[in-house]
């Protein structure tokens, strides 16, 4: 049974129901739901690489769960990695099975022709809008929902989920949706533990995001930079700030910048943030466990794996103090990442009490190694960020459509011209 602690800032939502029967909260919640849907339309936005469809045991478990569900008004699928036509039809057949006579199912081609010369265009008139992956996917979807202009509500996740549950789903989504609630963003949160493994999972969160984001909150604090010390205790709030599950209004989402590497996850709630009080933001415990694919140390290539995100994490975090009056240098950025592994240090020896208690497999030279690693890896995020470098944001569609005033009516032609060809 989870706990039913709450963080000063924002509010916590626990998984309480697991104390009791969970296929009677489940009839409940989705009742709920559906009631809720007659008065707010409710969009699922599902960002999928091509090569996860083969993924069939993990993915196709995930669709047969969505297609019990009868609160979405419309499943959208930001389809990448897929740069020939067939892989595109491939995709329609394969998530069409989502569709039914009151759900409608729309596939966005990233990597098409129609919506590569639309970025195109945008570059043209100096609109940014990233490099490919999961952000400028997310972003460029997002515009094709408020091009419908039907959806009130949108809820997010992966679809590389092992452990999915169409709980999951009802759980991060009730909070937002519920007119009795004051949220507009509800983030989840869940363990990370391997079921074969019986071991920890969820490094970079563990191991990198907690005891940075705290190393940070502290150095504000001795510094007297107030305002930054709020904004690292925000991040500090979230119990698992790197999970890709959030649900949002339409309205707080038009006005977001969205960050096109691995910083998306950080630069969200950092918008957030800045547009929303605490009392709008609300963060659900998702599921008892959650398992999905995961990434490789990758200690000699920044372009891969852990080491990758690490640093797009931190380079996000490095250029958002920078902008909010703090001059870096070597010596400072040197001191910083010391600090963050002395922290570190501290969480790990906590997680192995914790796995200990529990009966999991910890490996604390293993651990402390990750830590090192990831503590070189600031070096070279500072590195990347030196000089007149920006945060990787793509610009809200807020300020898209004011600079580009056709791009909805272009977008949603684009969209709906490719998947209305047979």
């Amino acid at each position: 049974m989870a706990d039913f602690h709450q963080e000063p800032q924002i509010t916590t939502l626990h998984g309480l129901y697991e104390a009791f029967d969970k296929a009677s909260y489940l009839t409940e919640l989705e009742q709920r739901l559906e009631h809720h849907a007659q008065h707010e339309n409710i969009s699922l936005l599902l960002p999928s690489l091509h090569s996860e469809m083969q993924n069939a045991g993990v993915l196709d478990g995930i669709l047969e769960q969505i297609r019990e569900v009868r609160y979405l008004n419309n499943v959208v699928v930001a389809l990448g990695g897929a740069p020939e036509e067939q892989q595109f039809r491939e995709a329609e057949e394969y998530f069409g099975r989502l569709a039914t006579a009151e759900r409608d199912v729309r596939i966005v081609w990233i990597d098409g022709p129609r919506i590569q010369g639309l970025l195109g265009e945008m570059a043209e008139r100096g609109i940014a809008s990233g490099v490919q992956g999961k952000g400028q996917s997310v972003w460029v979807t997002l515009g094709y929902l408020f091009a419908r202009d039907e959806s009130d509500v949108i809820a997010l996740h992966d679809c590389d989920i092992v452990t999915y549950d169409r709980t999951l789903l009802g759980r991060l989504i009730e909070p937002v949706v519920n007119p009795n609630n004051d949220f507009q963003f509800c983030k989840g949160y869940y363990a990370r533990i391997s079921p074969t493994e019986r071991a920890l999972k969820g490094r970079a969160t563990r191991l990198f995001v907690t005891p940075f984001v705290e190393t940070l909150s502290r150095i504000m604090r001795e510094r007297r930079h107030h305002e930054l010390e709020r904004f690292f205790q925000f991040h500090r709030t979230f119990k698992y700030a790197l999970a890709g599950e959030f649900c949002f209004t339409a309205d707080l989402a038009r006005g977001l910048n969205v960050a096109y590497d691995w910083g998306l996850e950080v630069a969200t709630l950092s918008q957030v943030y800045d547009q929303l009080t605490t009392r709008q933001i609300a963060q659900i415990d998702l599921a008892p466990n959650y398992e999905h694919k995961h990434q490789d140390l990758s200690p000699d290539d920044t372009d891969r794996g852990l080491h990758r995100m690490v640093v797009d994490i931190a380079k996000f975090y490095l250029t958002y103090m920078r902008s909010h009056g703090v001059a870096l240098d070597d010596a400072f950025v040197d001191m910083i990442l010391h600090s963050y592994y002395q922290t570190a240090l501290k969480y790990i020896r906590k997680y192995s009490y914790d796995a200990d208690v529990n009966a999991l497999s910890f490996d604390l030279y293993e651990e402390e190694a990750a830590a090192g690693h990831f503590r070189g890896f600031l070096w070279d995020a500072w590195e990347q960020s030196r000089g007149p470098q920006e945060a990787k944001l793509i610009p809200s569609w807020n300020r898209v459509a004011y600079t580009f005033p056709e791009i909805y009516d272009r977008l949603m032609g684009a969209v709906e011209e490719d998947n209305s060809q047979v």
